[in-house]
């Protein structure tokens, strides 16, 4: 082999061992994100893109047919072209943008990789991009326009992260830098022709694009997870008072004479209500929010046993097909019921209420009692406790809160949670 042969084959060798340990590192972690998966699919095909050009420098030594050199260039062209797609999907997994302009986008561009593909293939019958003539690559005068899709799909990906203001200057830089550097390495390449400089600087920006996006991001979840248990932890120490289990075990023995079936079922209620709090602190995913409700559920049967008529609950529940984090929802009907309809004498109505439409799934806990000035609201001195801690932990999963709230009128609370897109690539 020549200098130039060794120094190609040498540089894919070490690109793909590379990018296996990469492979092997998403394989074995056990919670993925979405943009992992992604990411994921994206170096699979980069390590078939470098293992195709490999095979393409070992056996073009020894074997120079017409058809090899078309077959190669043909796979090499339409390989670039999904390597490429899959950046534009990993891109889109990683920034925060409206599902609609995800959607458009990812169906754009598998359009314009749909009539590229189509054109490569023609290409074999008639040249239109390159040729081969006595086992030697060729290319034609049309040749840029095989370069299209990805300059195209090149041009998305540098304007959704640059000008993308939720993005970190180095997650900017991460992606501009891989957009870029390979087009530094064709002038390079000019200069030292028959070196695959390209594919070093590929493996160069794969490398920028694994620890300053995914390693940096999986440092930084993980002290948003640390925030978050202990978040978990102050929320169901809140929920916890001696005084709530003093209450309800004082309800429940007045309940043991005069209606042991009751009292039973109370008694179950509360141990319930006890095991779920205990078994929320050590759950770190999202929970189905049909178990949020149970939960909902068993909290107010043990506040009806002392409070009666005074506290009216109306459920109307569209749609339960969804996740929450635990202890989210629960809390904002305590707060409902203790500080609101509970503060009035005669008491009150709670409502609840679930649907959903095509981007979101929505919450709304509504009651009647005695409301509050949110622009006088402190969560420091005002009993509505926990808030800060629920508005974090909803947001953290790309939610939002929303109160309004009047004196002697009432409460409106909503809460916002995004659906994720059906497409595959979005899950």
């Amino acid at each position: 082999m020549k200098n130039n042969e060794v120094f190609n084959v040498t540089v894919c060798i070490i690109g793909i061992f590379i990018f296996l340990v990469h492979i092997v590192t998403i394989i074995l972690k056990k919670n993925k994100r979405k943009d992992e998966k992604a990411l994921f699919a994206f170096i699979i095909f980069t390590i078939i893109h470098f293992s195709v050009y490999l095979t393409y420098s070992i056996i073009h030594v020894y074997y120079t047919s017409d058809y090899f050199v078309k077959a190669f260039y043909t796979t090499f062209y339409v390989f670039n072209n999904l390597e490429a797609e899959l950046l534009l999907i990993y891109t889109l997994t990683f920034v925060i943008l409206p599902h609609k302009t995800k959607t458009n986008i990812f169906y754009v561009s598998l359009v314009l990789l749909g009539i590229i593909t189509v054109l490569d293939v023609v290409n074999v019958f008639n040249g239109m991009f390159f040729y081969a003539e006595n086992g030697m690559y060729i290319r034609s005068k049309a040749m840029i326009v095989s370069q299209t899709f990805q300059f195209i799909i090149f041009s998305i990906i540098i304007l959704l992260t640059f000008f993308n203001k939720k993005l970190l200057l180095r997650e900017k830089a991460s992606f501009g830098i891989y957009c870029t550097l390979p087009l530094v390495g064709i002038i390079i390449q000019n200069i030292f022709k028959g070196y695959a400089i390209v594919y070093l600087l590929i493996i160069v920006s794969v490398e920028i694009l694994f620890f300053f996006l995914n390693v940096q991001k999986n440092m930084i979840l993980a002290i948003e997870q640390e925030k978050n248990k202990d978040a978990q932890m102050k929320l169901m120490i809140s929920q916890i008072r001696p005084h709530f289990i003093y209450n309800s075990l004082s309800s429940i023995s007045t309940l043991i004479e005069i209606d042991p079936e009751r009292a039973q079922k109370s008694l179950d209620d509360f141990t319930n209500y006890l095991r779920m709090n205990l078994s929320n602190i050590t759950e770190s995913n999202e929970i189905p929010f049909s178990r949020e409700l149970d939960y909902i559920k068993t909290y107010i049967e043990l506040e009806k046993i002392r409070f009666n008529d005074r506290l009216n609950v109306i459920y109307d529940i569209k749609n339960s097909d969804f996740y929450v984090s635990p202890l989210t929802i629960q809390p904002l009907v305590e707060n409902a019921i203790k500080h609101g309809i509970l503060k009035k004498i005669e008491g009150g109505t709670l409502t609840i209420k679930t649907y959903d439409d095509d981007t979101n799934n929505y919450i709304e806990i509504i009651d009647d009692g005695i409301g509050f000035n949110p622009n006088e609201y402190d969560s420091k001195s005002n009993g509505h406790y926990g808030l800060s801690n629920i508005k974090y932990r909803i947001e953290r999963t790309k939610g939002s809160i929303g109160i309004k709230s009047e004196i002697n009128k009432g409460t409106y609370v909503k809460v916002t949670l995004k659906k994720w897109g059906r497409i595959w690539i979005f899950y």
